[in-house]
């Protein structure tokens, strides 16, 4: 495949997959059993998507080799009135991709929920690209895969192979921070709250180099299905791939210390509640992120139900559901889809309330269950004032539209919280070298770093048009990555991230080259398919050694590459 003998869309694929092994030192591959492919729906992948796509096009040889599904797009196309999406060509773009997916001989499921479609537990190695549905395969099946980006899992999938590294070793698989609960959970948003909360308390001296895997004590004997998706799936905001709660999962292997040490207390909960309920009047009210389960359209409709008995109707179709295909199937055959839909809900399949593009003349402020969706949708993919709820409250939010009354609320920039840096600014000469990727042999840059000990989101806060960081809080929120020597410790958030980049990159508007103290496949594969310079391995730490502003010289020669500060920022 890497000489070029199985087609040209083999030999990208196969030289990301050796890149990949070498960054991140692994000493062989694995045969991989399935792959689930990310980077669908139009607003999340974008221009850089498409045109990655176009690229591979035309090549008969470039099929998949193992079983591979498809995630969830930005719309279901048989409701395209009723969801009104405010954005040109969407429609049609949208189908461009699904369809150049399943060229390549992809089953395109359109699921963020892979492991919720009424097949056999997964086992064994897989080779997946959905946050949620990462972190809810390694916790609770016997699935083993790293968190791999929409490029890594479609690498894979073309050829088969993964470089053995990160949680493919049993000796990362441990756990780096404890977390006890110290309150009734009794309801899915709480564990919602609760996976959200412990990644809001990372602290950037913490070393994480496989992402947050708490272990979790004190939680009730009990728990559901809805529960145990909604802490995986809002853990993987902040790149957690795995976790472990006391008696629901596997116990977690014995270390001798943790990171940090975490304790989620009522208050810490009521709090939460507190600062995501809705203050200003709801427009919409959406469930399903990652895609509702059949308990949680059923736990909707009953509560429909109750408020169809008083002769209520829910005004405007103000509450929407994101189903995948499967479930929506089996809510169909048992009535729960009628019972939604006869009292005004616009039930959706095949997409989610997060990769949907919102038509903002009628909806500028939305209410969910989920900590994932409120994540995502407040970030500049969609950059829309969320708050979140119990689905028995949301549901009567959808009913009643006066329930709060006064302006809807508005996002502030100004009112957010820093994220923590421990960086500082450095004086004097620096030099110190690391290692390449094998796809690229030799190359020199010299220009100005954009430097932080903060990982970057690609999705939802870096502009996918203009390159500037779109994050309140983060140190370099209001910056441009364009034209740069981009210094970060990796990629955080969706593993859509190479596909903004790249998108970028073909623009004009990325880095000129990219440093990463981590391995970092959610970045590394837009390097690697379109030759930016890509550099890694360090002694030091470049996050804490270079400033921002500084003028750098990197280049690559045998293998290693030298990073050099030619003249500090501030310096005359």
């Amino acid at each position: 495949m890497l000489v070029g003998s199985m087609g040209p869309t083999k030999q990208k694929a196969a030289r990301l997959v050796v890149d990949l092994a070498s960054t991140a030192g692994a000493s062989e591959f694995i045969e991989v059993e399935n792959a689930h492919v990310s980077g669908v729906s139009v607003i999340t992948g974008g221009h850089g998507l498409r045109r990655f796509l176009a690229d591979l096009s035309g090549d008969s040889e470039g099929k998949v080799t193992i079983p591979t599904t498809l995630n969830s797009a930005g719309c279901d196309h048989q409701k395209m009135d009723e969801m009104d999406i405010d954005y040109p060509d969407f429609l049609e773009q949208q189908f461009e991709i699904v369809h150049a997916y399943s060229e390549l001989g992809i089953d395109a499921i359109l699921s963020c929920t892979p492991y919720d479609r009424g097949i056999e537990a997964d086992e064994g190695f897989g080779s997946w690209a959905e946050s949620n549905a990462v972190c809810f395969s390694n916790s609770y099946t016997s699935l083993v895969t790293n968190r791999e980006s929409g490029l890594s899992a479609l690498a894979t999938a073309l050829t088969g192979w993964a470089p053995r590294w990160g949680l493919h070793l049993r000796e990362n698989r441990v756990p780096n921070i404890l977390v006890r609960v110290e309150c009734a959970m009794t309801d899915s948003t709480d564990w919602s709250i609760l996976g959200d909360w412990i990644g809001k308390q990372i602290r950037p001296e913490w070393d994480l180099p496989w992402g947050p895997m708490p272990r979790i004590t004190g939680l009730p004997e009990w728990t559901s299905f809805e529960m145990r998706k909604a802490l995986t799936s809002a853990a993987a905001n902040y790149g957690c791939p795995l976790l472990w709660a006391d008696g629901h999962t596997a116990d977690a292997p014995v270390v001798e210390r943790y990171q940090g040490e975490l304790t989620f207390t009522e208050d810490d909960l009521s709090e939460r509640y507190r600062e995501l309920s809705p203050q200003g009047q709801v427009d919409l009210v959406v469930i399903g992120c990652p895609q509702a389960s059949v308990g949680e359209a059923r736990t909707a409709a009953a509560a429909v139900r109750a408020r169809m008995e008083l002769g209520e109707v829910i005004p405007d179709q103000r509450l929407w559901v994101f189903m995948s295909g499967h479930n929506h199937d089996l809510i169909s055959a048992d009535g729960t889809l009628d019972v939604l839909e006869e009292a005004g809900s616009l039930v959706l399949r095949d997409t989610c309330p997060e990769v949907t593009p919102y038509n903002r003349s009628r909806y500028n402020h939305l209410l969910t269950n989920s900590l994932k969706a409120e994540h995502y949708l407040t970030s500049g993919l969609n950059r829309m004032p969320t708050s979140v709820a119990p689905i028995e409250q949301c549901v009567a939010h959808a009913f009643d539209p006066t329930l709060v009354a006064g302006e809807r609320p508005v996002l502030d920039s100004e009112a957010a919280k820093p994220i923590p840096s421990a960086k500082t600014q450095r004086r004097g000469e620096y030099e110190d070298s690391g290692s390449g990727i094998p796809s690229q042999s030799e190359w020199a840059v010299s220009g100005k770093a954009l430097v932080t000990d903060v990982p970057i989101t690609y999705l939802g806060y870096v502009n996918s048009d203009t390159g500037f960081i779109e994050e309140p809080g983060h140190p370099l929120d209001g910056h441009s990555i364009e034209g740069t020597v981009l210094i970060y410790p990796k990629g955080s958030g969706s593993t859509v991230a190479p596909f903004v980049l790249m998108g970028l990159i073909y623009t004009g508007k990325g880095p000129i080259a990219i440093v990463n103290r981590d391995v970092c496949p959610l970045t590394l594969p837009a390097a690697s398919l379109l030759k930016v310079p890509y550099a890694h391995g360090f002694g030091s730490d470049p996050t804490m050694e270079v400033n921002t502003g500084d003028d750098v010289e990197i280049s690559l020669s045998g293998g290693v590459t030298t990073l050099r500060v030619v003249r500090r920022a501030g310096e005359v």
